[in-house]
């Protein structure tokens, strides 16, 4: 990391006051399970953080590679029952020993347990908002951690990555940091390549970073993939991200040191997304696509106009008004997602005509717009 690179780092360290730090489950694995002393000395960073004026929300893995050792399952589970009953039994002894360890520093901690359906639901998601912010204020250290004794795989956030990148974005925080059991990101697998170089500085804008992603360990469900998934979803909400090794003790001593190198800081650019349309692009699921022509997309891509029905040229999916969608270049690519005003079987029927024809054709008019453009949001790399 050069000293343009510390310069930003030091530029950004100076407007942080609340981070979400994740830490995945192979720097928390010890040869015995769970690393205790590793937990220990997270909590004591995360203590000495919250001293210096800087809120921590806490997306811990763990739960689910702690309770199959316990249950001797001999790795990461394979199946959803046996992943439900891995987490069930882990999460209670990850949980004591956190407890155990910000107590003895005089700090309190809250669990948070959260499924992909619960930041899905505006109203729950507002109130999760809620109730991270009420920890915070009084001085609580939340723990956030995916449900995995309910959260089945149509529901699931798919890795605790990219869960960190949406409690991010819920709590508005000013970094996100991914601990992982690598330093930085690599040009290439530096498990493989001995020729692989740490990338110091990425900056998402729309261009593919000049890395090699990987897939992630026995224990987690992540991997350097996931990873850039998480960073670039937090970019997209105008959150940088610092991507580093987890498994050295005093980490986040030097990820907030402005004048050391450490691992990967990923930097956003662009206009931030405000909440609701973070929330659009990112966590909800899209029920089906809608194909637009050459004159819809150039349109929504530069005019900042709505989606209407004459713009439409396909329909895909089963879905109801007010469901999240994709649509779709006239090449199938996605580039933006938005809430439609109505059901797959209506656009079907309107899709190519006029919106004066709207009320004729289905005997009713709801909206001009299949998509308006306040629902609207162009995915990054698009905007």
């Amino acid at each position: 990391m050069n000293g343009n690179h510390l310069a930003e780092k030091a530029r950004l360290l100076s407007k942080v006051r609340r981070v979400v730090v994740k830490i995945g489950s192979g720097p928390l694995s010890g040869p015995d399970g769970v690393d205790r002393e590793r937990i220990r000395a997270l909590a004591e960073e995360i203590a000495e953080l919250g001293s210096r004026g800087v809120q921590v929300v806490l997306v811990t893995s763990g739960a689910v590679a702690t309770g199959a050792r316990k249950l001797g399952l001999g790795g990461r589970p394979r199946t959803i029952p046996e992943r439900q009953a891995a987490a069930a039994v882990g999460q209670i002894d990850l949980m004591a020993l956190y407890e155990e360890c910000f107590e003895r520093l005089g700090k309190h901690v809250g669990q948070v347990l959260l499924t992909h359906d619960d930041l899905a639901n505006r109203k729950r998601y507002i109130n999760a908002r809620h109730t991270l912010d009420t920890l915070l204020a009084a001085g609580v250290v939340p723990i956030a951690n995916e449900n995995d004794t309910v959260a089945i795989e149509e529901l699931n956030f798919g890795d605790n990555d990219n869960l960190s990148a949406l409690v991010a974005t819920l709590v508005e925080a000013d970094l996100l940091v991914l601990l992982s059991d690598v330093p930085a990101v690599y040009t290439t697998d530096p498990r493989t390549d001995p020729s692989a170089k740490p990338v110091p500085l990425l900056r998402f804008d729309g261009q593919d970073p000049p890395v090699r992603a990987t897939r992630g360990g026995p224990l987690g469900t992540g991997g350097m993939e996931a990873k850039l998934g998480a960073a670039r979803k937090a970019a997209a909400a105008g959150i940088p991200t610092v991507i580093a090794d987890g498994r050295d003790p005093r980490i986040l001593a030097r990820v907030f040191d402005p004048g050391v190198e450490t691992g990967t800081l990923v930097l956003p650019s662009g206009d931030r997304l405000a909440r609701r349309k973070h929330w659009i692009a990112y966590t909800l699921r899209p029920a089906g696509s809608l194909r637009v022509d050459e004159g819809a997309y150039r349109a929504l891509l530069r005019g900042g106009r709505s989606l209407l029905p004459g713009g439409i040229v396909q329909v895909e999916g089963r879905f109801q008004a007010g469901d999240c969608v994709r649509c779709l270049a006239p090449d199938g690519r996605v580039f933006a997602q938005g809430l439609v005003n109505y059901d797959a079987a209506e656009i079907e029927k309107i899709k190519g005509r006029r919106t004066a024809d709207i009320e004729a054709i289905l005997g009713y008019k709801i909206r001009d717009e299949v998509i308006h453009r306040d629902d609207l949001v162009l995915l990054l790399g698009e905007r």
